[in-house]
C-alpha cells in the first residue's frame, strides 16, 4: 500500500517549512506602483500609491453570509491556499441544519472561520479579527463575536430596507454609529462581481452567485495567499460549465485587482509560515482523516474493510470518502437504516471482514441492541459516533460531545465497550488505527467518540510513512484447540491467555464449524447455557477483556513542565476528544502569565490508563472541561473517588480558550493561595 495512491495533492517539507510568497508580482517606484489589472477581459495600466505591508503573527478570519452563499468554499479555498503557504492553521465550519435555510434571516446565516499562523496554533479562534459579511443578517449574527477595532468588510448590495428588517434591524447600522468601535469597509462586492462577469452572459442571479469568489480574491490580495490553487480548483470544478468557470475565475481575479488598486485597503498582512517538523504535509478534515485511518487499518491487518451505514449528519463524510476506495478492499453499502448499517457490519465481521459502522448520537440510540450482539458474539466492530448536539434530532450541525455515557453505558446488561476518542482532526487518522488494533486484538466491539468540530474542522497533517504504521495481526483460528487427536474440537468460546480474547474461525474453514447469536454462551465450548453460574463467570469475562486492553496502554503523559523557581503545578487540566486545542491553548495563557498548571488528555476512557488515579491524587485541583454536563467528571469520580472540577457547557460551539484560561487561572489562585493576574509576562 502507498498512503500517497489515497491521498489528495499535499506539500513537502524539508527541514523547517519556508514557502516563498506567492501572487502578483508588481514593479515598485519610490512612491507608486504600477500593475497591470484586467476585469472583463479588458487591461489597463494603473498608478496607485504603494501599499503597506504589516507583519501579523496570526489572524482569524469570518466569512459569513447566506446559507446559499457559498461561504464554506470560499473559506475551505482560503484555508486551502493557507496551507499551501505554510501557515499552521485550524477552521470551524458553522452552518445551519437545513438544507437551504431561510434566505436572508439569522438562523441561516452560515460562517467559516479560519485562524491561521506562522506559529503552532490549537483553536479556530476565540474572536475574529476580520469578519467578511455578505449581508445585514451575517452582520447582526456575528456582531457579537467581533473584538473592539476589529475589520468588518460589508456587501453593501443586500443592504435594502427588506433585507435590514429581516435582520432585525430598524435602521442601516452603516449609516450611523452603531459600528464605530470597528473598522468598517462597505463595500458593493454584489455589484462589481455583476460588472466583471457580464461578458459571459450569464443572468444577473448567476452572475452575483460569484461574489463570494470576488470577497475570496479581496482577502487573498490582502493577506498574501498564493493563488494558483485556486484558479486550478475553480477550472476542474466547473470544467463542463465554461461560462461558470470563467467568471467565477475572473471574479477572483477582479477581487484581487480591486484590493491592489483600490484606495480603501492601503495596508496588506503578511503572516509567514510556520516551522514544521520535516515531512509531507496536506490539509485534512477529521473525517477525511477518519476514513484514512480506517482504510489504513483493514490495510495493515490484511482484513477487506466492510462499511455498513445510514447517511447522518455530521458523519455522512466517512460514508462518501470510503466509497472511493474500492482499490483498497473497502466495500460500503448505504443501508435503509441504522439497524441495518450496523446488522451488515457484524456479518461482514462474522465472515472474516473488519467491519465498521458509522453514525451520530441518535444513531447510537437506534443500533445499541446489535452493539450489545457483537458484544456477546465477541467480534471486531469499529463503531464510529461523530456526535453532535442533542437529545433526539437536537443540533445536527453543530458540535457536543455528549454521548459519553450513552457509549458507555448505552446496552442492556452487562455490555462493557472499549472507548477511543481523537483529540484534533489529524489525530482522527491514528484514533481510527488504534481502534482497529484493539477491537482486532481483543475481539470486540470498539466506540470512537469524535464530534461535529473535529469532523468539519481542519489542520495541516503530516502525512506518515506507510512502514511506521503498525502491523495488526487478525490470527484467524486455523485448526482445532479443544481436546486431542480424533476426539479434538473447536471452542469457540475458548480464551488467549493474555487478552482473554475468543478464536475469530472464518466460516467455512474446515472442522472449525461453530455456533454464535444474542443467546448466553456456554464458557469454552459456546453452546447455548442457562446455568447461573456460567452467565455470571462469562459476564465477569467479558468485562475482564475490556479491562485487559489497559495492559497494552502507555502510561498517561502528564505536561507538567518545572518552573524557573523549580516549582511543579498543583492544578491539572484533564480533558477528552476535541477539548485537546481550547485546553492546550487555555494553558498556554495562564503559563505565559507566569503561573504553573499541568495538563493531560485522554484518549482512551474505557478502559483508562492504568495510572489515570495516581496522577490524579498527585494535584491538589483537577479541572475536567467538557461539552456537556459533566459526564467523564462523572466517571472519574465514582471510580477514583477524587474530587475533580468540572466547567461544562453544551452551546453547540467549542470551548473558548479566554474563558478556559480565567477558569484555570481561579483554580490555581485557590489552590496557590495566590492572587493571579493573567497579564502576560514578559520574562515568562
Amino acid at each position: 500500500m502507498t498512503i500517497g495512491n489515497y491521498l489528495h495533492p499535499s506539500r513537502r517539507v524539508t527541514d523547517h517549512v519556508r514557502a516563498p510568497c506567492a501572487g502578483l508580482q508588481c514593479e515598485l517606484g519610490s512612491s507608486a506602483r504600477r500593475t497591470t489589472c484586467s476585469t472583463s477581459g479588458k487591461q489597463a495600466q494603473v498608478t496607485q500609491p504603494s501599499k503597506q505591508v504589516k507583519q501579523l503573527d496570526r489572524v482569524i478570519i469570518r466569512f459569513a453570509g447566506d446559507s446559499g452563499d457559498g461561504m464554506q468554499l470560499t473559506g475551505d479555498r482560503f484555508t486551502q491556499e493557507s496551507a499551501v503557504f505554510g501557515n499552521d492553521l485550524v477552521t470551524l465550519p458553522n452552518f445551519p441544519a437545513e438544507i437551504r435555510a431561510p434566505q436572508g434571516t439569522l438562523p441561516g446565516v452560515s460562517s467559516f472561520q479560519v485562524h491561521f499562523a506562522d506559529h503552532d496554533i490549537l483553536t479556530a479562534g476565540d474572536a475574529p479579527d476580520v469578519l467578511v459579511a455578505m449581508n445585514p443578517a451575517a452582520l447582526r449574527a456575528n456582531l457579537g463575536d467581533l473584538p473592539k477595532g476589529a475589520t468588518i468588510i460589508v456587501d453593501t448590495h443586500d443592504f435594502t430596507a427588506r433585507n435590514l428588517t429581516k435582520a432585525g434591524y430598524s435602521a442601516n447600522p452603516l449609516d450611523g454609529d452603531d459600528l464605530a468601535e470597528f473598522a468598517v469597509h462597505p463595500v458593493d462586492l454584489t455589484g462589481m462581481t455583476v460588472e466583471a462577469v457580464k461578458e459571459f452572459g450569464l443572468s444577473r442571479k448567476d452572475a452575483a452567485r460569484a461574489k463570494n469568489m470576488f470577497a475570496l480574491g479581496l482577502l487573498s490580495w490582502m493577506y498574501g495567499r498564493p493563488t494558483e490553487s485556486t484558479t486550478a480548483f475553480l477550472t476542474k470544478r466547473f470544467a463542463k460549465v465554461p461560462d461558470i468557470r470563467d467568471a467565477n475565475i475572473t471574479a477572483f481575479k477582479a477581487g484581487w485587482n480591486f484590493g491592489e488598486t483600490t484606495e480603501a485597503f492601503v495596508v496588506r498582512y503578511e503572516i509567514k509560515p510556520a516551522p514544521m517538523n520535516a515531512g509531507t504535509y496536506r490539509n485534512i478534515t477529521g473525517n477525511l482523516a477518519l476514513a484514512y485511518g480506517l482504510i489504513a487499518g483493514g490495510v495493515q491487518s490484511g482484513l477487506p474493510l466492510f462499511l455498513g451505514s445510514y447517511p447522518i449528519t455530521p458523519a455522512s463524510d466517512i460514508l462518501h470518502e470510503l466509497s472511493k476506495h474500492k482499490a483498497f478492499g473497502v466495500t460500503t453499502f448505504q443501508a435503509e437504516d441504522e439497524i441495518a448499517g450496523v446488522g451488515a457490519a457484524i456479518g461482514a465481521s462474522f465472515a472474516g471482514s473488519l467491519g465498521v459502522t458509522t453514525t451520530s448520537g441518535p444513531g447510537i440510540a437506534l443500533k445499541s441492541e446489535a452493539i450489545g450482539l457483537a458484544v456477546m458474539t465477541e467480534l471486531p466492530l469499529l463503531v464510529v459516533d461523530v456526535q453532535r448536539g442533542g437529545p433526539s434530532t437536537g443540533l445536527p450541525t453543530k458540535t457536543e460531545q455528549a454521548d459519553l455515557l450513552q457509549a458507555m453505558f448505552g446496552r442492556n446488561g452487562e455490555a462493557p465497550v472499549p472507548i477511543i476518542a481523537p483529540q484534533s482532526p489529524g489525530d482522527c487518522f491514528d484514533a481510527a488505527l488504534e481502534a482497529a488494533r484493539i477491537a482486532i486484538t481483543y475481539r470486540t466491539p470498539v466506540m470512537l467518540l469524535s464530534d461535529g468540530y473535529l469532523a468539519n474542522g481542519s489542520e495541516p497533517w503530516r502525512i506518515p510513512e506507510v512502514d511506521q504504521l503498525p502491523t495488526i495481526d487478525p490470527a484467524f483460528a486455523t485448526h482445532r484447540n479443544h481436546g486431542e487427536g480424533d476426539d479434538a474440537e473447536f471452542w469457540p468460546y475458548e480464551r488467549d491467555a493474555d487478552t482473554l480474547a475468543r478464536p475469530w474461525a472464518i466460516p467455512g474453514t474446515p472442522g472449525l464449524e461453530h455456533r454464535i447469536g444474542g443467546l448466553e454462551k456456554g464458557d469454552g465450548h459456546g453452546n447455548i447455557s442457562y446455568d447461573p453460574a456460567n452467565h455470571d463467570y462469562m459476564v465477569r469475562t467479558r468485562q475482564a477483556k475490556v479491562d485487559r486492553i489497559a495492559d497494552s496502554l502507555p502510561p498517561l503523559a502528564v505536561d507538567d513542565p518545572e518552573g524557573p523557581d523549580g516549582r511543579r503545578a498543583r492544578v491539572l487540566v484533564l480533558g477528552w476528544g476535541s477539548t485537546y486545542g481550547p485546553i492546550g491553548a487555555g494553558v498556554r495563557r495562564v503559563r505565559k502569565a507566569g503561573y504553573h498548571v499541568a495538563q493531560a488528555h485522554l484518549r482512551h476512557l474505557n478502559p483508562f490508563p492504568h495510572d489515570l488515579g495516581e496522577v490524579l491524587r498527585r494535584y491538589d485541583k483537577v479541572l475536567v472541561p467538557e461539552m456537556n454536563l459533566g459526564q467523564l467528571s462523572m466517571l472519574l469520580r465514582a471510580k477514583f473517588l477524587v474530587d475533580v472540577v468540572g466547567y461544562n457547557e453544551v452551546r453547540g460551539l467549542p470551548l473558548k480558550a479566554a474563558v478556559l484560561a480565567d477558569v484555570i487561572g481561579g483554580l490555581v489562585a485557590e489552590a496557590e493561595g495566590i492572587e493571579v493576574d493573567l497579564t502576560p509576562k514578559e520574562n515568562a
